[in-house]
């Protein structure tokens, strides 16, 4: 469920008349809007006001004709059918900003220190602020002098669309503003928190964007947010919108929190499905399957046969898991021996074998390639193009498409490609085309004895993940090192239960993958 689309939809409804019932009982908006022009015009005989704050003002009304008609402060009458963008009930009425708002007022910091709302206070998401920045008055910026009170509506001039709105509460009443908002005070025609619900409707945001200048940092002028259209109810209707707006949202946050915690039982089945699926818990047992024993010697007796070749030399530090003549499993890393006593894997299937991640792949063997020298067309492949915990691609880059200039590590399709990086993201991908990676990500060749969709599951599990946070290195950019990384445990089944256990995994995945997009 998108909320963010159904919170528009609810704040379209409601600025259309839509939203709540009409009451015949309710003052219509134009005699609230005609009593306040009343009190603005008393106000200006007894010098409270000047006359230039009323010049703008404007009355917009529907003529005989059935048409809108605006009455300037001149006397002349204009028809605005054109510029009036829907219908809204009988009781509304539409006024221009300059007649809706109260003009802004400047109030520069006094004392030593003062609270300062800018736009990066501004969470766009939410509207709220949650940023205020306590400074010393002597360091105020020039920008610092815009007066805000309980109930006012910040409106950032810039990139509207980006929606750095946030309303003012009492809390905040003490605050100064910088003059890149427009500072929405209600003058008594809109009730604050209507004005609020106004000012964050598509409506207006998307009708402003439409006046924006400038190239570097498009915005708007204090002037066009005066001069645009706004649909005033009556104020009662006012206030029973804001009512029920708030319950909505109310509902859809409690949805939206449902709907997270849904994501993350999602994301918990498929970790205890992978943690089943390396423990030989996850598919039936096959005896005709050939042990995994086998194959391991296999990959051993090819070894030795390629050092007594010379066309390899012998790793005095490899490190080797081999069973003791207590049936107990150990760990040699050259002459350490360490005792797997405290592995989680003690209860595997008889056709199982435990042994290291290096003896099964080039674990950090990589061809090193200089970015000019791979074609413009070519694949890049970045960190921020792999989505955490998933593993999905969610954007191919090329070359041409990418400024980079670092060595990269050249890959082929069915490698597995692995992120030292903050191994804690779970950023493993199974390569389907051949390209480069930024050095963080380390090309993985399996040897035949392990499928490649296999291996990628064990690194995505619990288990490894576990494993590498506890021996990465660094602290603010933590990565896995070559030699713990070849001494990972690798528990390793039968090829044929391999193909079963990522045949299982797929399907169980697959299910999953709908209900998350189905709560998207």
């Amino acid at each position: 469920m998108d909320t963010k689309a159904l919170r528009q939809k609810i704040l379209d409804l409601a600025i259309r008349g839509k939203l709540v019932p009409q009451d015949p009982a309710d003052e219509p908006a134009s005699v609230l809007l005609e009593r306040i022009r009343a009190e603005k015009q008393q106000m200006v005989k007894a010098g409270k006001l000047k006359p230039k704050d009323i010049k703008n003002d404007t009355v917009i009304y529907k003529g005989a004709d059935n048409l809108h008609y605006e009455k300037f402060a001149d006397g002349t009458i204009k028809c605005i059918e054109d510029e009036i963008p829907f219908d809204v009930p009988d009781s509304w009425q539409w006024c221009r900003g300059c007649s809706c708002f109260r003009g802004m007022e400047s109030l520069r910091p006094k004392g030593k220190y003062f609270d300062y709302i800018d736009i990066d206070a501004i969470d766009n998401k939410n509207h709220k602020v949650n940023a205020v920045k306590h400074l010393l008055v002597k360091d105020a910026p020039s920008r610092a002098s815009r007066k805000v009170e309980n109930g006012s509506v910040l409106f950032s001039f810039v990139r509207p669309y980006l929606e750095n709105i946030a309303y003012i509460n009492e809390q905040l009443s003490h605050c100064i503003a910088s003059t890149g908002f427009y500072v929405c005070n209600s003058n008594g025609i809109l009730n604050s928190k209507y004005m609020f619900v106004l000012m964050t409707s598509n409506y207006v945001i998307d009708g402003l964007n439409k006046f924006m200048k400038g190239d570097n940092s498009p915005s708007i002028r204090k002037g066009d947010i005066e001069n645009f259209l706004f649909p005033v109810p009556p104020l009662s209707e006012q206030q029973r919108i804001v009512k029920k707006i708030t319950f909505a949202i109310s509902i859809m946050e409690r949805l939206n929190i449902k709907k997270n915690d849904l994501q993350k039982e999602v994301i918990a089945v498929k970790s205890k499905i992978l943690d089943l699926a390396i423990r030989g818990k996850l598919v039936a047992q096959d005896p005709n399957d050939e042990p995994a024993s086998v194959l391991l010697e296999r990959i051993r007796a090819e070894k030795e046969e390629l050092i007594k070749q010379g066309k390899i030399k012998r790793n005095k530090k490899e490190s080797v898991i081999f069973k003791g003549d207590d049936n107990s499993y150990y760990l040699r890393t050259g002459e350490l021996e360490e005792s797997l006593e405290n592995w989680r894997f003690n209860d595997l299937p008889e056709t199982w074998e435990i042994c290291c991640l290096g003896e099964l792949c080039n674990y950090g063997d990589c061809i090193n390639v200089n970015t000019e020298d791979i074609t413009e067309n070519a694949w890049i492949l970045d960190l921020e193009d792999i989505e955490k915990d998933t593993g999905t691609v969610l954007k191919k880059v090329t070359k041409a498409q990418r400024n980079s200039v670092s060595t990269k590590h050249k890959f082929h399709s069915g490698q597995v490609l692995y992120s030292k990086l903050r191994p804690y993201l779970n950023k493993v991908v199974l390569s389907d085309d051949d390209g480069y990676c930024t050095s963080e990500i380390l090309p993985l060749e399996f040897k035949n004895c392990v499928l490649p969709e296999y291996a990628r599951y064990y690194l995505m599990s619990g288990t490894f993940i576990a494993y590498a946070n506890h021996c990465s290195y660094g602290v603010k950019m933590p990565r896995l090192g070559t030699t713990d990384g070849k001494k990972a445990i690798f528990s390793l089944p039968p090829l044929s239960e391999q193909k079963r256990i990522v045949k299982t995994i797929d399907s169980y995945f697959m299910q999953l993958n709908r209900i998350s997009e189905a709560l998207t």
